[in-house]
């Protein structure tokens, strides 16, 4: 059954519940929730998610208990159109954190940056205190590449919370970084949102592909090309299989998805 989510418009992607929200209507949704002081996490879900999730049961969970699941990759932006939902773009993790990162200094809000090395979190809070101006960064921390200790995480986490941050950036990679927000959404005060490789995309430590290959859907394509033997398996499992599941499950998820989008059902303001 389709968690009930008042507050916005929802598309069913074979077993994952995905925003039907613009780029611009994401970021004001969450500048929301930061300046209320609501506490959550945020899932930027690719075709990667929506496989990973039908074989791991903990991600599933990460996915399906989420306060917001955003569309990052053509693939899925795609299917929601097929939805009906015709203005729908990419809300991917760099863009997004760059974007509530720009507009922290005029909203007031406080960030903190999880994951990643002490190398690059050094890199990135230079460039984004360069790059906007009186944005304020409650604090950083780079865990081990190792699980945390029970007494490691409560202090960590104890940290998090006393610095204040509204927003928390976590960069762990897919799936650990949902599992993780997941486990600590009862814990954690603030707003935690999920970006991937957002801080090497940021700080250059990777490259980005050009806009013009992103929008054709093909930035699985640029990624394999520059990581061959890393990513090889990955894609050729994946980008089939998410095609089977998602085209086993289109009519019913269409029919799902408009029953739960109909007129008297939920929206946001225009």
């Amino acid at each position: 059954m389709m968690k009930q989510l008042p507050q916005y418009r929802v598309g069913r992607i074979a077993d994952a519940d995905i925003a039907a929200l613009t780029f611009q209507e994401t970021v004001h949704m969450l500048e929301q929730w930061a300046v209320e002081r609501k506490d959550g996490y945020v899932c930027i879900c690719n075709t990667h998610s929506i496989v990973t999730a039908g074989n791991h049961s903990e991600f599933h969970k990460a996915l399906t208990q989420a306060d917001l699941c955003t569309p990052d990759g053509m693939p899925l932006v795609w299917a929601l159109k097929l939805y009906g939902f015709e203005r729908q773009d990419r809300v991917d993790g760099p863009s997004l954190m760059l974007k509530l990162c720009e507009r922290a200094p005029q909203t007031k809000v406080s960030i903190y940056f999880y994951g990643s090395t002490p190398d690059t979190l050094d890199s990135l809070k230079e460039r984004v205190e360069q790059d906007y101006p009186g944005i304020r960064i409650s604090g950083s921390f780079s865990p081990p590449f190792r699980e945390l200790h029970p007494d490691e995480e409560e202090r960590i986490i104890d940290e998090i919370n006393a610095s204040g941050a509204h927003i928390i950036f976590v960069s762990l990679g897919c799936p650990k970084q949902e599992i993780w927000m997941h486990r600590n959404k009862d814990r954690i005060h603030g707003v935690m949102i999920g970006v991937g490789a957002a801080f090497d995309y940021i700080t250059g430590k990777v490259r980005r592909p050009p806009l013009a290959i992103q929008k054709l859907g093909l930035e699985w394509l640029y990624r394999l090309i520059c990581e061959p033997k890393r990513l090889w398996k990955r894609y050729a499992y994946n980008n089939p299989m998410y095609v089977y599941r998602f085209l086993k499950s289109y009519r019913q998820n269409k029919r799902l998805t408009l029953y739960h989008n109909r007129p008297a059902g939920r929206d946001i303001e225009k």
